[in-house]
């Protein structure tokens, strides 16, 4: 007999299968010896008040075996020889795009500007200390995206797109960690997610897929309005049925070279703002309402804020428990921060970004660049940060409390961010339109969190690629382009994904509807 039932146990009791075990027999009324399985289906956190509980949903089998977990069908078989659809990126959206297709029975091209993730750590380890920054291989460009090292979260309020699910155990099948099947909040790790980026890669080669590195693609051939293949760097043509364009948010150049060939893309919101970080502990005392912390048996906790500031959404992005502060810039005479963590959330600190939304009005001093005016602000904040921080590699920084009061900070606090900081005054220089909504939603959050505005915690500037400031349109119902047929803009960097599993999402759902089209 399979029986479902909840538990609310304290983190303690929930880390040990014999007490689980002894608790689901005295709520079944029924001897412990006859539980002959049980399997966690759903496991969560309640720190919502003191005393912090977790939540499971359990599967129990009472005198019976429990049969093999349910696993999705995942057959990559061979595609060798069948239609060719290139694939521009290999992020979440072009790798999930390429492994669909080949379940589809279409052959993928995957053309990555950016090199795999071995040459990418090498690259980030010359950035991270303060050496050079490599434009086509970094924190953004390269094999996995710009996920690849910045954390691994897979949650996604975009479950109603597509198959989260079979998202996730995609990941699993590929290497990921048992536990991303039972989280509510799965998350694989900066640390991990490389080798599960390296093994669907192995499967789309095997299938018979093609995987080129560090082949940017500059341009597209079109014909009748319909797209015929790509130009790459070199000058290499290279055709294929149908393009799925899934180049991430920080691929400025294709949105450049899409308006210089007059097809259309259009200015979208987005949010910028700065990156916060506290000690972990700190957060681990507030949210988990206890001075002793998280303790042994709590993870690092997180937060989610979000208020809104004279009409304008503010909120936390990409918050990063046990985790560090990279620099995400793509090009030189910029200054950009990210987040990551990994697997074990371990660190002594604990950041996010705090951003603001940034609406057309907001750039219309650009407003001669057509719809790259939200990019030329995107740049300015960049290039404005860069200056501030000294011109490198060092990031400019404030302690939150005085950034808060407008206040320069005479020292800072340690910090995770390898290649330095330097104290600046961020409440002066940033755009007023941007710095003070974040000085008034920081007062609101402490208000939410007594505590989080102090000078122990200190923000990094800027986080300014949070989405992308442009949309490539595409029809509702086929995803082509509204202009090109052929063309499928995809992912975040089509404005159409926000984070790894979203972007999974879109690919998978754009692999399906080239199939559509090329089924006529």
């Amino acid at each position: 007999m399979k029986k479902e039932l909840q538990l609310r146990l304290s983190p303690k009791e929930a880390s040990d299968n014999i007490i689980i075990k002894k608790y689901v027999s005295e709520k079944l009324d029924i001897p412990s010896s006859e539980l002959t399985a049980l399997q966690i289906v759903k496991r969560s956190i309640d720190a919502r008040r003191y005393p912090v509980k977790v939540q499971l949903h359990l599967e129990v089998y009472i005198n019976e075996q429990a049969p093999n977990p349910k696993k999705y069908k995942l057959e990559y078989n061979d595609i060798s020889g069948k239609d060719e659809v290139i694939v521009v990126g290999a992020g979440p959206g072009g790798l999930f795009a390429a492994l669909r297709l080949i379940e589809l029975g279409i052959k993928p091209i995957i053309l990555e500007r950016g090199k795999n993730v071995s040459g990418r750590k090498r690259d980030l380890a010359l950035l991270n200390r303060n050496q050079a920054l490599n434009e086509e291989s970094n924190y953004a460009f390269g094999e996995g995206g710009a996920g690849a090292f910045s954390d691994g979260k897979l949650y996604t309020r975009s479950t109603k797109r597509g198959d989260f699910r079979k998202v996730v155990e995609v990941f699993h099948f590929h290497g990921a960690q048992d536990d991303i099947l039972i989280d509510t909040h799965p998350h694989i790790g900066s640390d991990r997610l490389p080798s599960v980026i390296k093994n669907m890669r192995e499967s789309i080669l095997k299938a018979g897929g093609k995987v080129l590195f560090e082949t940017r693609v500059d341009d597209l051939i079109i014909e009748n309005n319909t797209v015929k293949g790509v130009i790459t760097s070199n000058g290499e043509k290279i055709e294929a049925k149908a393009v799925i364009l899934a180049t991430g948010h920080s691929a400025r150049d294709v949105y450049e070279f899409l308006n210089s060939a007059g097809i259309s893309i259009e200015a979208k919101s987005w949010a910028m703002g700065v990156r916060v970080e506290h000690p972990q502990d700190l957060i681990d005392e507030i949210q988990y309402h206890s001075a002793d912390g998280r303790g042994e048996y709590l993870p690092a906790a997180s937060y989610s804020l979000s208020t809104q500031i004279d009409g304008r959404g503010a909120y936390s992005f990409c918050m990063c428990p046990g985790g560090i502060i990279v620099p995400a810039m793509t090009d030189e005479n910029e200054m950009v921060v990210n987040g990551m963590s990994p697997s074990g959330r371990n660190t002594p600190f604990a950041n996010s970004g705090i951003v603001v939304e940034v609406k057309p009005e907001d750039f219309e001093k650009y407003s001669d660049k057509g719809p790259l005016a939200g990019l030329e602000y995107q740049k300015e904040l960049e290039r404005l940060a860069f200056v501030n921080g000294g011109s490198g590699f060092t990031a400019p920084a404030q302690r939150l409390a005085d950034f808060v009061d407008g206040r320069l900070s005479f020292d800072l606090p340690e910090c995770s961010y390898v290649p330095g900081t330097i104290s600046s005054p961020l409440h002066f220089w940033l755009p007023d339109d941007i710095g003070l909504r974040l000085r008034k939603a920081f007062e609101l959050f402490d208000r939410k969190m007594r505590g989080f505005v102090t000078n122990e915690a200190m923000v990094l500037g800027v986080e300014s690629r949070t989405s992308s400031p442009i949309r490539i349109p595409r029809d509702k119902e086929t995803f082509q382009h509204v202009q090109i047929n052929g063309l499928f803009p995809c992912g975040e960097g089509a404005g159409y994904a926000g984070g790894i599993a979203s972007s999974a999402i879109d690919g998978e759902r754009s692999a399906e509807k080239v199939t559509l089209w090329l089924k006529g």
